[in-house]
């Protein structure tokens, strides 16, 4: 209770109120609930209680990607400081031997994803047969990114009798199946319709040219002073939108599977901590994205079904504030706009295209905004009219620490991309074995 208090947790949110009397209890729990709705303290609260209580046993929380892992890991060592229970997070693109290193100290508590859990089981080098309780948190993004198999070969590690915790935004019917083996007369919660989006969202559909789509996303940027947050189909696609955006005029930043794993940090922290107002992201590298305040998110290309829409769509509106969120369609993709509101039970609008104003007109104002906001002589920047300024908290920028140097360098190698040697090897943050 002491770790719950000290952070500032007062209220809890309804799936917390479901979930945590009857996990304490140690019953399977099986909750369709929206992307953040509070889920990690959910699972949390009755595993590190449950796990307090006994002297060797072990909770494993398997989730899809790193960001999201890394998350997790943060908010269980925060709520866990009184406990004082061992963790280690086992993700693709870090360090083998730390992670090697980590599981020699026995942790009681493991976060992973499921690629680099089934590389630690294949050498032999995690032990889950202590495992007490299984955590399954984003089941269905685990399913759709074809993590099935794996999810399989992991539960046939661990013991049958423990305390399974199962958490999913959307409630298909192979979750369903998974449940039925997994788990024992599970309490079903519902916290949401499957396929509800949160009605603090609104929506708002264009139907657009592709080649007018960059366009149409300066005029909707420039209506916004809050982070943005951009979905484009593909890793190429969000690289070469980020030096688009860039050259506009705005701060940008991408997060996907072919930046490495400090490259990805660097830009999810930078945009939480205000330093990037927009990023621009996969799907897969989008989960885990936890930044209260998001203003506005963009379907920069639309979604390949409609579960990815209510995920992607979940990553505002959160904790009862409001949110917007814009698709740009194509006009063969008016189909897909049927798909998501018979999935939704909803109808999206459609809005009227603005004006859009030329890629020369655009470039003009971007040389024009970024010169006429340049100091001079002896004159203070003006935060609110520079972007760059705008979104930095730091007022004394020769004093600028190591973590603020490399988003610099991250930000310089975003405006200006190079093509690479060919006879180079491309930097993935995916593992050896191409799994997350």
């Amino acid at each position: 209770m002491k770790g719950i208090n000290q952070l500032r947790f007062e209220n809890p949110t309804p799936v917390q109120k479901n979930s945590i009397p009857a996990g304490i209890q140690g019953s399977d729990i099986l909750a369709t609930a929206q992307t953040g709705s509070g889920k990690t303290l959910a699972f949390g609260i009755p595993m590190l209680q449950r796990l307090s209580q006994m002297k060797r046993g072990a909770g494993l929380v398997v989730v899809p990607t790193r960001e999201l892992a890394i998350q997790v890991d943060e908010q269980l060592q925060a709520l866990s400081r009184l406990v004082r229970l061992r963790s280690a997070i086992l993700i693709g693109g870090a360090s083998m031997s730390l992670q090697l290193n980590a599981l020699k100290k026995n942790p009681r508590i493991i976060i992973a994803t499921p690629g680099r859990l089934m590389d630690h089981i294949t050498r032999k080098s995690v032990n889950l047969t202590n495992t007490e309780v299984l955590v399954l948190d984003e089941a269905d993004r685990m399913l759709d990114m074809g993590f099935a198999p794996d999810i399989k070969k992991i539960m046939k590690s661990i013991p049958g009798k423990h305390q399974t915790m199962l958490f999913s935004a959307t409630m298909p019917k192979e979750i369903g199946a998974i449940a039925e083996k997994l788990m024992e007369n599970p309490i079903r919660i519902e916290i949401s319709r499957s396929g509800a989006t949160p009605a603090e969202v609104s929506h708002e559909m264009f139907v657009i040219n592709k080649r007018d789509k960059s366009r149409l996303l300066a005029v909707q940027l420039k209506q916004c002073s809050g982070p943005v947050l951009v979905f484009t189909k593909t890793k190429w696609m969000a690289r070469k939108l980020t030096a688009k955006v860039n050259s506009m005029g705005f701060v940008a930043a991408e997060i996907h599977s072919n930046r490495s794993q400090a490259q990805r940090r660097l830009a999810l922290e930078g945009f939480k901590r205000g330093r990037f107002q927009i990023l621009i992201a996969t799907d897969i590298a989008a989960r885990g994205i936890d930044v209260s305040g998001i203003e506005l998110v963009v379907n920069y290309d639309m979604p390949a079904n409609s579960e990815d829409y209510v995920h992607r769509i979940g990553r505002t509106g959160r904790a009862g504030k409001t949110g917007h969120a814009i698709s740009f369609a194509t006009n063969d993709q008016k189909g897909s706009i049927g798909s998501i509101e018979r999935f939704m039970k909803t109808k999206l609008a459609i809005s009227a295209l603005p004006t859009l104003p030329s890629e020369k007109l655009l470039e003009r104002k971007a040389d024009s905004w970024n010169s006429r906001n340049e100091p001079s002589g002896d004159e203070k920047p003006s935060r609110r009219k520079d972007p760059k300024k705008r979104f930095s908290k730091r007022k004394d920028f020769k004093k600028r620490s190591s973590r603020e140097s490399a988003v610099k360098h991250v930000v310089s190698k975003q405006n200006g991309f190079k093509r690479k040697d060919s006879n180079r090897q491309s930097v993935s943050s995916y593992d050896s074995n191409g799994r997350n």
